[in-house]
């Protein structure tokens, strides 16, 4: 039997294989709310046949956006657009759907990405003032964040516990922090962008303070079995900055602490970073992880090839693989490697005639 194809549960979430679709900015809402297009979108997304869809990086507030076109969940408008796609999703497919709450900090106030993606600075159209552990721009040349005083932090955290309740109320089955590339909570846990000499910079211990206070104040709104989870950045990819030992130290307080699950990626915090891009170049990072951990962990980036999914999973580095601009170019990529290994997925009963001869027992209701 197929390892990829073997259901996995993470508290009150069940899935019926170990496929993730990982969180996609659509760069498409309008004031944070989502807009016709995640409807055409996600709609698509919801009958891959995958065993758990995210909905893209969701900012807690304004101004941790990563562009002015992003989604967001910080008011009743930004939540009553997520509406009616969670009804369209729910009425047309069973699959599991979890949400990123994400902040962007210094990474914030920037252009569309196929506009350049350029830091817009406060004052112009589109642009506003970047918050961050310290005053430190991403990029050379770029508008300086303001560094948060703790007023201003327990405001984020309230932010995403607050969006946290709206995530229940919209009838999300999971939640995912996001601590990766670059954004807010990743700036707080990199010496590379924290410097700050309070109890939340320095050390280890002091740089994991804001993420953990985040996630439990996410854990303290939600049902006790209810799964929250977190994305992290394995390393920067830089001398000196977050690598993986920390990663695992991380991995371990919020296991301690009851995460559902931890999906490894990397990079996203500095310029200098040099990446060895190649297929499954961070599988390494996860199956550090998962040497440490009990909880189920992601893998992510450039699993492509169904053997290597397989493989993955098959061999222990990771619980789980994830898929992003893959299941853009191919969004039946499930169909497909299902039917390549032999295994099963859930078709749309409008979509069962489609069966190919070769593969007569792909689909579970046919």
């Amino acid at each position: 039997m197929s390892k990829l194809f073997i259901p996995i549960a993470s508290g009150s979430l069940s899935m019926p294989n170990r496929v993730v679709i990982a969180p996609m900015c659509q760069y498409s809402a309008e004031e944070g709310r989502m807009t016709d297009w995640h409807m055409i979108h996600l709609g698509q997304l919801a009958l891959s046949g995958a065993g758990l869809l995210t909905i893209e990086a969701t900012a807690v507030s304004p101004e941790g956006r990563i562009t002015y076109a992003d989604t967001g969940l910080w008011d009743d408008a930004t939540e009553a657009a997520m509406v009616p796609v969670m009804q369209a999703i729910r009425r047309w497919s069973d699959i599991p759907v979890a949400i990123q709450l994400a902040h962007a900090g210094r990474k914030a106030s920037t252009e569309k990405p196929w506009l350049g993606g350029a830091q817009i600075p406060p004052g112009q159209p589109n642009g506003w003032q970047t918050v961050a552990p310290s005053a430190l721009p991403f990029a050379a040349g770029e508008n300086a964040p303001e560094a948060l005083d703790r007023v201003g932090m327990e405001r984020i955290r309230d932010a995403f516990a607050e969006a946290a309740r709206r995530s229940l109320r919209l009838g999300f089955d999971a939640i995912q922090i996001h601590a990766a590339h670059g954004y807010l909570l990743h700036e707080f846990l990199s010496p590379l962008s924290n410097r700050r000499e309070d109890a939340w910079g320095g050390s280890l211990e002091n740089r994991m303070r804001f993420p953990l206070e985040v996630f439990e104040a996410i854990k303290a709104v939600v049902p006790g079995d209810y799964p929250v989870s977190v994305r992290v950045s394995g390393t920067d990819w830089v001398d000196g900055g977050w690598d993986i030992g920390q990663t695992v130290a991380l991995a371990q307080e919020l296991q301690a602490r009851g995460c559902a699950a931890i999906h490894v990626s990397s990079g996203g915090l500095d310029p200098r970073q040099q990446i060895p891009v190649a297929p499954g170049y961070q599988v390494p990072l996860a199956r550090a992880v998962k040497a440490a951990v009990d909880m189920p962990v992601v893998a992510v980036g450039l699993i492509t090839d169904y053997d290597h999914a397989e493989a993955i999973v098959a061999t222990g580095d990771a619980d789980m693989v994830a898929l992003a601009r893959g299941i853009l170019y191919d969004p039946r990529w499930p169909w497909h490697a299902a039917a390549h290994l032999g295994a099963q997925v859930h078709a749309a009963p409008q979509y069962l005639r489609c069966q190919p001869r070769a593969h007569r027992a792909l689909f579970r209701d046919a």
